[in-house]
């Protein structure tokens, strides 16, 4: 975003490229992070045709496409398929609750079906949603009925139901961790992928992190949690829009956020950074150079 709020999609290249030289996988787009909810249809579609044009070969690239307008959310999934995003993500509609987990995974199917060859993820976030369904249930119920699911973006703490969706129908679908601050414990249950907000300015802690896992070294995988843990706990001490503080301490300005998120104040914003360097962010975080 510009200073005004105005989008500014031409420096989605410059941010792909940041993120790519710090091991990061793939781009969520037009997520929370991304400031979705409060783009309008038609800027929607301009972030994810400049996602599209901008993401190298081998670079995933998810469209949230939205919940609470299945008409608008078929129209950005056909789009999001013309345009060359690989897969879409459907979250549950937020102002008109769905009574069932079965209320909800046909409401998913209707969007779906506008491009039945596109994979989809259905997007859990009961915190934002209030959709406190069973996941394993969805997938029990999605199975057979929905043959273009492709998997679930899981941001919800329940590691039980968490790992039930992993081993349901022998693997069948691919579940991506959504809590940076408990990755660890997901990597403990078989996690592969994940997607998080905070793996925008942090990338190189959480690989470290996993690689620490991989090598079996556990109490460093822990330490390295901690310090992730640590950063976290300003963010929801800041709230959301400390995430671009974040970002412009790392060198990559994306703006400012649009209502109704309420950005920092100079005063916030300075004591913020007072607290990164206290931390020594800068020994972990993502960095502007190439590696």
């Amino acid at each position: 975003m510009g200073p005004d709020g105005s989008l500014r999609p031409e420096g989605i290249p410059a941010l792909c490229t940041f993120l790519v030289n710090n091991g990061v996988k793939g781009a969520f787009v037009c997520g929370s992070t991304g400031e979705g909810p409060s783009l309008t249809l038609e800027e929607k579609k301009r972030v994810m045709a400049a996602w599209a044009e901008t993401a190298p070969a081998g670079f995933a690239t998810i469209a949230l496409l939205g919940g609470d307008c299945a008409r608008d959310a078929r129209t950005l999934m056909r789009h999001a398929r013309q345009c060359g995003i690989q897969a879409a993500a459907i979250v549950a509609p937020a102002y008109f609750p769905l009574a069932s987990v079965e209320a909800l995974v046909d409401y998913c199917i209707e969007i779906a079906a506008a491009e039945p060859g596109m994979p989809v993820y259905y997007y859990h976030i009961p915190v934002l949603t209030g959709a406190h369904f069973s996941m394993r249930t969805f997938l029990e119920c999605a199975h057979g009925r929905f043959p273009n699911l492709a998997g679930i973006k899981f941001t919800h703490e329940d590691l039980m139901d968490f790992k039930s969706c992993m081993d349901f129908a022998a693997g069948r679908y691919n579940i991506l961790w959504g809590r940076d601050e408990v990755l660890l414990a997901a990597l403990s249950m078989g996690a592969k992928g994940a997607v998080g907000s905070t793996y925008n300015y942090a990338a190189p802690l959480y690989l470290r992190l996993i690689a620490a896992f991989e090598a079996g070294k556990l109490d460093e995988a822990a330490r390295l949690q901690q310090q992730a843990i640590a950063f976290i706990r300003l963010l929801q001490q800041y709230g959301m829009a400390a995430g671009k503080v974040f970002m412009q301490y790392v060198g990559m300005d994306c703006g400012t956020f649009r209502p109704p998120v309420q950005n920092l104040s100079s005063a916030q914003s300075r004591a913020l950074t007072a607290a990164l360097d206290a931390m020594n962010f800068r020994d972990f975080c993502s960095s502007m150079e190439e590696e």
